[in-house]
């Protein structure tokens, strides 16, 4: 089954594509208090639901980058009908590979939840750091451990240990790269139980309207497989957060 296609369909019902309640990213969209005009990148867009919201509250210019055919469609169906005139645009392509042109420089750059783009946290710390501004701010979303996780859990998820770090570990990661960590968001059990759970409900309506997919019997599995791992093991093991980081000068 196409992985893309997995997450277009299990994400139908989701704006923002992380644990994380629109809620709380409100609070965090009004603190930033951009300046109008002001460039921001995404990678790892998803549906651009970022981007579009700070084009409402500031007039931003804005790049999204996802490697999703189908979450780039959403970013341009969602633009056209909230911000239609507004200076952001959307490319499909690896974030990895995406490069500024004329080594353009953002005053905000985000990537929230897609660490693995960079090989991990401290290098998308480095390839953020590269495209924005000296007194920009980057933002990312990553996971934590908020206890040793068990070993059938990481061998469910296939993960190690060491893939992730602990709430505190992500911001010494950031502050070893002379990052400042000014602000942070964390998830709590509301906001993984409605991104999980959507993801069940949505699951559900395709296989209903689309009972003759070939892919089905792998949707299911897959499905079946993250609802038992996360209630078994990850709804009191695996954190999430949204960290704001700005050079340091403290």
């Amino acid at each position: 089954m196409d992985i893309w296609k997995y997450y277009d369909i299990t994400h139908k019902k989701h704006k923002i594509c992380n644990p994380m309640s629109i809620i709380k990213l409100e609070q965090l969209f009004s603190t930033l208090n951009l300046q109008d005009g002001s460039k921001v990148l995404d990678i790892a867009c998803g549906k651009g639901e970022i981007l579009i919201r700070l084009a409402e509250l500031f007039n931003i210019s804005g790049i999204g980058i996802d490697i999703s055919p189908y979450f780039i469609k959403k970013c341009y169906e969602r633009k056209n009908e909230k911000v239609p005139t507004s200076d952001i645009r959307f490319i499909e392509i690896d974030g990895a590979q995406y490069k500024p042109v004329k080594d353009e420089l953002f005053d905000l750059s985000m990537c929230i939840g897609a660490s693995w783009i960079y090989n991990g946290f401290s290098g998308t710390i480095n390839a953020l750091k590269k495209m924005t501004k000296h007194d920009g701010i980057i933002i990312m979303g990553e996971p934590y451990w908020i206890k040793n996780p068990a070993e059938k859990y990481l061998e469910t998820i296939e993960a190690k240990k060491e893939d992730f770090n602990t709430h505190i570990g992500n911001i010494e990661v950031a502050e070893k790269e002379g990052l400042n960590c000014i602000y942070t968001l964390v998830s709590n059990h509301d906001d993984w139980d409605n991104y999980e759970t959507l993801q069940w409900w949505s699951t559900n309506e395709y296989l209903s309207e689309n009972p003759d997919d070939p892919d089905n019997q792998e949707l299911i599995s897959k499905v079946k497989k993250a609802k038992e791992s996360y209630l078994l093991y990850g709804r009191d093991t695996l954190g999430w957060a949204i960290y704001v980081f700005k050079g340091r000068v403290m």
